[in-house]
């Protein structure tokens, strides 16, 4: 089972982008982040006659993470719990059958937490915080899971072509790069960095500057995954391709194949 995931950065100007993607490569599951609409204005009949299911958790203009999938959808949780309060569209989860078992698969869309220091780069420690609770209890389950997306953290340095650049940005301080530490080393496994240890591997690169020209990138997009998924982790890559098509998003899909 190929698991992707994706910030398409607006589902409503890169549709077709999406779509000639799944043509070709035929994800398993996919896990959109960033859609920037309702749930009511995501095309659905469109991945619908590729062959996927969708359930989506959207918001007007922002934010909005969705899971797309081959197979049927179950169990499908929206948002992260512990704060009731907090009605940003990040967090989407739902289990997915394989052949021969399940997964959990939770797809996120942390927040970006600039400029810091500030109340935005507050609520993006907050989030992860609560995220952090969201993984104890995954493992606590001793099931096959992973949570996929976004995160918006720069882990290493070797994931940043110039990573001086991003030391005051809130993707690569150091407290962001803590919280993110204290997720994976509950007992998680970087699906992609556990097979791919080289340097120069990335997912984002900024429209401006010239940055996709120059392979100016970072690595913030990732799938963290528990004991019982990385016993059956057996491939993982970047398909890098897609920045350079037309139109493309700013980031590209990053995959792990999970034999299930």
């Amino acid at each position: 089972m190929r698991i992707a995931s994706f910030n398409i950065n607006g589902i409503k100007a890169r549709a077709a982008t999406l779509a000639a993607w799944l043509a070709e490569e035929k994800p398993d599951v996919v896990c959109l982040q960033e859609l920037k609409c309702p749930d009511d204005a995501f095309p659905t009949d469109l991945v619908g006659d590729l062959g996927y299911n969708v359930v989506t958790h959207g918001q007007k203009s922002f934010n909005g993470v969705a899971i797309l999938s081959r197979r049927p959808i179950e169990d499908v949780v929206r948002g992260l719990p512990g704060d009731e309060a907090d009605d940003q569209a990040r967090w989407i989860e739902a289990t997915i059958a394989g052949e021969h078992g399940a997964v959990r698969v939770c797809c996120l869309y942390l927040p970006n937490g600039n400029p810091a220091p500030g109340p935005k780069y507050d609520y993006k420690l907050a989030w992860m915080a609560r995220m952090k609770t969201r993984a104890e209890a995954l493992l606590a389950e001793e099931r096959v899971a992973l949570m996929a997306g976004d995160y918006n953290v720069i882990p290493q340095d070797e994931d940043a072509e110039r990573p001086e650049a991003w030391r005051n940005d809130a993707l690569g301080l150091p407290a962001s790069r803590e919280a993110f530490r204290r997720i994976l080393h509950l007992g998680f496994t970087d699906g992609f960095r556990v097979l791919h240890p080289e340097p120069m591997a990335y997912t984002f690169w900024d429209y401006q500057r010239g940055a996709w020209a120059r392979n100016d990138g970072i690595r913030i997009d990732h799938l963290l995954l528990t004991p019982q998924a990385a016993d059956r982790l057996s491939a993982s890559g970047i398909d890098r391709h897609m920045r350079g098509r037309e139109k493309p998003s700013d980031h590209v899909p990053i995959w792990v194949e999970l034999d299930i």
